[in-house]
């Protein structure tokens, strides 16, 4: 295969395109405009999204780490599920929302040329899923090009280092970060904060790190900026690509 530009383009929050090895793959669809999700726990979203879902256009393949809270699958992105070719998720996803493949961990399914493979995530500190649900994240494989992981809503860096021990050299990681944090758990985040996602970063050798869903909710207890001075301070700050909502980042030329 010929090597292919490899691009991230920010929707907002956790919901990006990912043009790789000639596959259009979308993260977590969340294309509501901003206001407040009810529940148990209410969330509050602020920003909307840089790019509708006309302008993101024909989807190939939606990597979709869980379905169970809305800022990462809320209803415009349930109404786009649909028009994509191929939806990959949890086993629990798949039995919440027809059309949904779902994959257990390191379980692979192969979209032409791309082996997209689960991967471990937890939403929480150990002990999580009885309150946060199962999560997945992602490894895309292709002849001639980066192997790529996106981390969904993960907290645990022992589980970055275990997939990175299990899947060898990664050249990108999207990394969802923000530190979010509803109180369910006392101050343990339900994603990387600033200074987990340094560690992963480091466990992961020296891929280049996108980070994403980072802002654009309230319950997002750092900011990108923190996160920026995190990787300064720890030497990593030529590793650490920030992508600007609505604008193509070009990971690999």
């Amino acid at each position: 295969m010929t090597q292919t530009p490899l691009t991230l383009t920010l929707v907002g929050g956790p919901t990006a395109v990912i043009d790789y090895a000639g596959l259009r793959l979308l993260t977590d669809p969340t294309f509501d405009a901003p206001g407040t999700y009810d529940g148990g726990i209410p969330l509050h979203k602020l920003v909307g999204p840089a790019l509708g879902v006309d302008e993101v256009g024909e989807v190939d393949v939606v990597l979709l780490s869980h379905d169970q809270h809305p800022d990462n699958l809320d209803g415009a992105g349930r109404a786009f599920l649909p028009r994509a070719g191929v939806v990959l998720s949890t086993p629990e996803a798949a039995e919440r929302i027809d059309g949904v493949l779902g994959l257990t961990p390191w379980q692979t399914h192969r979209h032409g040329d791309v082996e997209i493979a689960a991967v471990p995530a937890l939403h929480g500190p150990e002990g999580a899923e009885a309150l946060s649900g199962t999560v997945t994240g992602f490894v895309l494989r292709a002849p001639g090009e980066p192997v790529v992981y996106v981390s969904g809503d993960n907290a645990s860096v022992a589980l970055v280092e275990e997939i990175a021990r299990r899947v060898g050299r990664i050249d990108v990681a999207v990394l969802f970060a923000g530190a979010a944090n509803v109180g369910r758990f006392g101050d343990a985040d339900l994603t990387l904060n600033a200074r987990t996602a340094v560690a992963a970063a480091r466990a992961l050798g020296d891929a280049v790190i996108v980070p994403v869903h980072a802002e654009g909710w309230h319950h997002f207890t750092e900011t990108r900026e923190r996160l920026v001075r995190e990787f300064g301070y720890a030497g990593l700050a030529d590793r650490l690509r920030v992508p600007e909502a609505g604008t193509p980042l070009v990971l690999r030329p």
